[in-house]
């Protein structure tokens, strides 16, 4: 057990084995709240999978919310950092599709699915957990889109716009079909299902339903 391992040495842990311990704790408890949702997870649940004592838990984290919003951070730096350089593409359109191949392999990904899911099927009962999930940085992928949208901008490429606004559609063009059926409410895209979606995603967003000829995402 993490817990045993620990005490084992004897006396106060080293700051390796302290952190090792925290990262522990805390995947447990991403499985834990993925799997049972928010409400059904306790501290006591936790720390008795992890063989360690509640106090252990509470002497980083003062409470369920402060280890939620730990999980949280862990979970969107961990998706940022698969994240490439987007902005290496030669034109916008090419740089937005590089992002959204990411962005898709993220949302799409079990562990996203399921906070996903927690947050539908919990946010009611808890409002906190959207706030949460948007302090943590849940956001910076909105923020780096709207970033590529300002340089295109620069460039001439497009009009002058509300870059967030416009960051905040794009990512909801991109992700709800997917998501959607991730969740179960249809059936889930293929690879080659997504690949069309993302570049019908793309090419609405920049030119407009009424300018091009969308390809058939077959069902």
């Amino acid at each position: 057990m993490i817990g045993q391992a620990v005490r084992r040495s004897g006396g106060r842990p080293t700051a390796q084995a302290a952190a090792v311990l925290e990262t522990a704790i805390i995947g447990h408890a991403t499985a834990a709240f993925l799997a049972e949702g928010y409400a059904a997870t306790t501290i006591e649940v936790i720390a008795r999978t992890c063989g360690v004592a509640k106090r252990t838990i509470y002497a980083r984290w003062n409470g369920k919310p402060a280890l939620f919003r730990a999980v949280l951070e862990r979970l969107i730096t961990k998706w940022m950092s698969t994240a490439g350089d987007w902005e290496d593409a030669e034109t916008l359109e090419a740089t937005l599709k590089a992002a959204a191949d990411d962005i898709l392999a993220v949302a799409l990904t079990p562990e996203a699915i399921g906070l996903h899911r927690l947050i539908i099927a919990e946010c009611g009962r808890f409002p906190e957990l959207p706030v949460m999930l948007h302090q943590a940085g849940v956001n910076r992928g909105a923020m780096r889109i709207a970033t590529l949208l300002n340089r295109g901008i620069a460039r001439g490429d497009l009009p002058p716009q509300d870059t967030a606004f416009a960051a905040e559609q794009f990512m909801n063009m991109l992700l709800a079909g997917p998501q959607r059926r991730a969740l179960g409410l249809g059936q889930p895209f293929n690879r080659d299902q997504i690949g069309v979606w993302r570049d019908n995603a793309v090419s609405l967003f920049l030119f407009g339903a009424g300018s091009l000829r969308l390809q058939r995402n077959t069902n």
